[in-house]
């Protein structure tokens, strides 16, 4: 059955942020403006490697409005952040590692000022030679861009004898598949109002997926206990992974103390795409191996992930694409290497997928031609060899058991857009070729071993005689706020005016862990059921002090709590007279993420199973791609918000469309080339499909107790293979390199008739 408001019935929410939101009524953090604010800037180096001889601030300290121009001198604590190793410097002090690194600051009293300020800052360079690509970079003879060297980490798994696998093979494929640098192209880009308090603490309202982790990185860099910074942190205006890490904070926030002034800061597009994150471009090598049978034997990978100057998640993001680089098969015999290498190429970081993404296109479609040398349906060949129920994870760790792949592909095999896709033409159009492909993929959720994961939340009866959660969470358009209004009103039966939630505040909130991984439904689910039973004996025992009734005949519903008889309930109490009588009842829980009990750093416990398929047609004469449709299928357990979860299947579905067919964020000697929208080219409502639908399995096998399973990457993982096969089955050509954009597809089709002899267009 497909998702939709038709089937989901009573399920359905609106979302309560919804309206304000689609007519522009919303405040986001970038909004904000306040009495006796200034204007925040920051002077780049727009040299993507060199070394500083020296800087001269003076001409700009003198710029009638200019109130403070700091660098590298003026910072009274770590010069330096980053969520894993703080090796990127707020001010450069010596050694330029890309364009966008942050030289000085300046703040004015207006934005035009502060822009002339920074054209008044004098910087002396020496240019030195530009790494831009990980060859350079892992060249014996390469210049050091880190103390350490050219590779930020390694990672290595092997079981059985890959070599002697391969010397039984009846059938080998070795390709090499290239992925691109994405920008996360979030509406709003990063920015934020930053203000010192009469008290001496900071507040800082700027959008991140961790205010905990902003305050703590923040601390350092200032010199200042933790609780004298107040980190405001939703709403958000879109992340997806692009600011977890700190961006525009630590400007703002020197600039605030040394001016003692309210600053804003805002960036533009193009300083955004100077100075923020990107997805790991990769370089991934597979050569796959399998009998006469069609059972895969050996699998060898080798993946080099350009990192750019800083390690931000880098090493993080290469762990998860090599457990993900074996997918949902099961192969007995299997090596993979992978390298993540520093380069003058901006800044690689935390996107949604986390590595995913880039492994599962070269994964699938080592699968697809693997199934068509042998001429075998490429779903049977895949489902001979998916994981079974009780296997272990792609580590070799133990997770807890699923049926999520063989589920998922029975779903894409009984599809009937999978069924006619025998029967695709267009009548009249010979030059338009349609064709039908599916991939299919397993996605974990969390942080996995070795890496902090923790949650928690706080539930309370406020003043107000409203239930209120307090959780260390962001809301950044997944849905969050909605999410946990419908777990309130299913927990206690009461009503959208009874409930009350905080987030995004870290004076008001406890520390919940990131708002990250696919795991915040989750940790918000898991949480309000170890809340829930503490909250209500708290509650019915203070009711049972006051009246008398038994605890075992109350229960809470709507307005207030109810005294169960016989035939009615009746009202026993509001939770507004309960307020005004007790204490609030606060209960709090804290916990972490589940873990794989084996010590394999990174190795996931719980997995999300998705299978895609998709119809696209191609125009032979433009090397255009169109695809008229998308099925997805989603095997993450029970789903507490349908439109929510729709949401995010559509939303990564397009984002995918942008990674497989037109978005690439060009680099030439260290440069951005595309500097604003015009010239990066996402998917906008034209390009989307027709018709996108969404199946999901809520089913879990007996005895997983752990809940719905994060859905908020999983969309965006399978579709770029998916893609990849349905040119395939309409052309003939395969593709190796993404984003497909219409020249290549031109040079293949060209290349194809010259191998018979022919010439392209005749």
């Amino acid at each position: 059955m497909w998702l939709n408001q038709k089937s989901s019935g009573d399920r359905w929410k609106v979302r309560p942020d919804g309206e304000e939101k689609v007519t522009g009524k919303l405040r986001y953090l970038t909004d904000m403006t306040c009495p006796n604010m200034v204007y925040g800037r920051v002077l780049r180096s727009g040299i993507p490697h060199a070394k500083i001889l020296s800087i001269s601030i003076e001409k700009a300290k003198l710029l009638s409005g200019v109130l403070a121009v700091i660098t590298y001198k003026d910072i009274p604590g770590l010069n330096g952040f980053g969520i894993s190793t703080p090796d990127q410097p707020v001010f450069v002090d010596h050694l330029v590692r890309y364009e966008g690194d942050a030289v000085a600051a300046v703040a004015a009293v207006s934005d035009e000022i502060a822009e002339e300020a920074l054209s008044l800052i004098e910087v002396e360079y020496e240019q030195l030679s530009v790494i831009d690509t990980t060859e350079k970079a892992l060249a014996e003879n390469a210049t050091k861009l880190h103390p350490q060297g050219n590779i930020l980490h390694e990672t290595e798994f092997s079981k059985g004898d890959v070599d002697l696998a391969f010397a039984e093979c009846n059938a080998v494929i070795e390709e090499t598949y290239l992925t691109p640098r994405q920008m996360h192209t979030y509406l709003e880009t990063e920015g934020g109002l930053f203000v010192p308090e009469e008290d001496g603490r900071l507040s800082v309202y700027a959008p991140t997926q961790h205010g905990y982790k902003d305050r703590m990185q923040l601390s350092r860099i200032l010199a200042m206990d933790e609780d004298q910074i107040r980190i405001i942190s939703s709403p958000i205006g879109g992340s997806f992974g692009g600011k977890d890490e700190l961006n525009v904070q630590p400007y703002g926030a020197l600039l605030s103390i040394y001016c003692n002034r309210p600053v804003k800061m805002h960036y533009s597009r193009w300083e955004s795409v100077v100075a923020g994150l990107k997805r790991h471009p990769m370089r991934i090598t597979m050569k796959t191996g399998v009998n006469a049978q069609g059972r895969l034997l050996a699998h060898k990978v080798e993946i080099v992930s350009d990192t750019g100057a800083y390690s931000t998640l880098g090493g993080a993001v290469l762990n998860f694409a090599t457990e993900h680089a074996v997918g949902p098969y099961m192969i007995s015999n299997v090596e993979i290497k992978g390298k993540a290498v520093y380069t003058n190429n901006g800044v690689s970081g935390e996107f949604r997928g986390f590595g995913g993404n880039q492994v599962i296109f070269a994964l699938e479609g080592q699968m697809d031609r693997l199934a068509e040398r042998l001429h075998l349906d490429p779903w049977q060949f895949r489902k001979m060899n998916l994981r079974s129920k009780d296997d272990l994870g792609p580590l070799g760790q133990r997770i807890v058991p699923t049926k999520g792949p063989n589920q998922v592909c029975e779903a894409i095999q009984s599809s009937s857009l999978w069924r006619k896709r025998e029967k695709l033409n267009v009548e009249g159009k010979p030059w338009i070729k349609k064709g039908v492909g599916a991939a299919v993929a397993m996605h974990g959720s969390g942080l996995g071993y070795g890496l902090p994961d923790h949650a928690g939340g706080t539930i309370r009866l406020n003043s107000a005689g409203k239930i209120e959660v307090a959780f260390g969470h962001e809301e950044f358009g997944q849905g969050l706020i909605s999410t946990l209004e419908i777990l309130l009103i299913n927990h206690f039966e009461c009503r959208r005016e009874d409930v009350s939630i905080v987030i995004g505040d870290t004076d008001l909130v406890p520390p919940s862990g990131s708002s990250t991984a696919s795991r915040t439904t989750n940790m918000v689910w898991q949480a309000l059921n170890q809340l829930k039973k503490p909250f209500l004996e708290a509650m019915f025992n203070k009711i049972y002090e006051l009246t008398g009734l038994e605890k075992s005949n109350l229960t809470t519903g709507q307005g207030g709590i109810w005294l169960k008889q016989q035939k009615k309930e009746i009202l026993a109490m509001t939770y507004k007279e309960l307020a005004e009588k007790g204490d609030c009842f606060e209960c709090t829980t804290s916990f972490h993420y589940p873990v794989t009990p084996d010590p394999i750093i990174g190795a996931h416990y719980l997995y999300t199973s998705t299978a895609v398929i998709v119809e696209v047609e191609v125009n032979r004469l433009t090397g255009m791609v169109k695809v008229n449709q998308i099925d997805h299928t989603v095997a993450a357990g029970p789903v507490v918000n349908p439109m929510g979860y729709l949401g995010q299947i559509e939303g990564g579905g397009v984002m995918a469309l942008g990674f497989t067919l037109t978005e690439d964020a060009l680099i030439h000697e260290g440069k951005y080339v595309t500097k604003n929208l015009d010239t990066y080219l996402i998917p906008t409502i034209f390009d989307v499909p027709e018709q996108h639908r969404v199946s999901a399995i809520e089913e879990l096998p007996e005895g997983d107790s752990f809940g719905p399973r994060g859905v908020g990457e999983v969309g965006s993982v399978a579709l770029a293979p998916a893609i990849v096969a349905a040119i395939r089955d309409a052309t003939g050509v395969w593709v190796n390199e993404l984003p497909i954009k219409p020249e290549q597809l031109m040079r293949r089709f060209q290349e194809e008739v010259a191998e018979i002899g022919g010439e392209y267009g005749t």
